[in-house]
């Protein structure tokens, strides 16, 4: 009786450890706070920054926005909006702005920074990088796990999963720091494509985290600017980028802004 009592007792313990094993493998994939992203900004440092730029003419619809953090791995570590609640602005635009994200720290180095707006027309049919948008699927067990009510919160539930995903619109930017290293990227969604870069451009600049080091865009002020030299020539039905790195213009307006944009630091 006794050894059939300890048997039970150890049957038991078993069972608890095991239980904690599995709740503890659960709160890993969920994890508020990655230590990787540490050196990022902070929910409440996006969002701020994230209104005050929204806030400004970008030549889109004036639209509110969301904004996403990735770090070097493509761990989410911070999501927000501008609005008053999460309906304020597109709500596909959140997993848009992540997947802007994910595509800006994907595709850049170290040494060279390349924006989302920089890879439109190497995506396109007949470009050098056609179906780049297809190779890196989102996980939507990450985009879409959770309760909506904490979409864009400090618990966003995106965060400390890997999103994945890649979009070749205006609106993600690498983040390099004072070091001018790489440790992640910021994506941006809500408005027309073109405001969307303006935004996040302002956004990582009032960041302080644009030491970008190089990039394609032709200008050394601002390397990995979205590039306007997409012209319609018969025969192509997309128009031609004369440097490759082309994106479709929005407005005059937004063109504009983009050429005045803060020079990088």
């Amino acid at each position: 009786m006794r050894n059939l009592n300890r048997l039970s007792a150890v049957t038991a313990l078993s069972v608890i450890l095991l239980a904690g094993n599995t709740l503890n493998a659960a709160t890993d994939n969920h994890d508020d706070t990655p230590s990787s992203c540490r050196q990022l900004p902070s929910q409440t440092a996006l969002r701020s920054a994230l209104m005050a730029a929204q806030q400004q003419s970008n030549g889109g619809f004036g639209l509110n926005m969301w904004g996403t953090i990735v770090n070097r791995d493509g761990i989410v570590c911070a999501v927000a909006f501008t609005g008053s609640a999460r309906g304020d602005q597109w709500p596909g635009s959140r997993v848009i702005s992540a997947q802007k994200a994910n595509t800006a720290n994907a595709f850049s180095l170290a040494t060279l920074s390349l924006s989302t707006a920089n890879l439109y027309t190497a995506a396109q049919p007949g470009g050098t990088l056609f179906g780049l948008q297809f190779s890196n699927p989102v996980n939507t067990d990450v985009a879409y796990r959770g309760d909506s009510k904490d979409y864009g919160q400090s618990d966003d539930p995106m965060v400390g999963g890997k999103i994945g995903g890649v979009n070749v619109f205006g609106g993600g930017l690498a983040l390099y720091n004072k070091d001018k290293q790489l440790i992640g990227a910021i994506g941006v969604s809500g408005d027309s494509s073109c405001a969307d870069h303006n935004i996040s451009w302002r956004t990582r600049h009032t960041l302080k985290l644009d030491y970008v080091p190089a990039g394609v865009s032709g200008d050394p002020l601002r390397p990995d600017n979205i590039v306007y030299d997409i012209t319609t020539q018969p025969g192509f039905a997309i128009g031609v980028s004369a440097k490759g790195w082309g994106h479709p213009a929005c407005s005059p307006e937004a063109t504009a802004i983009a050429a005045q944009l803060p020079a990088v630091q």
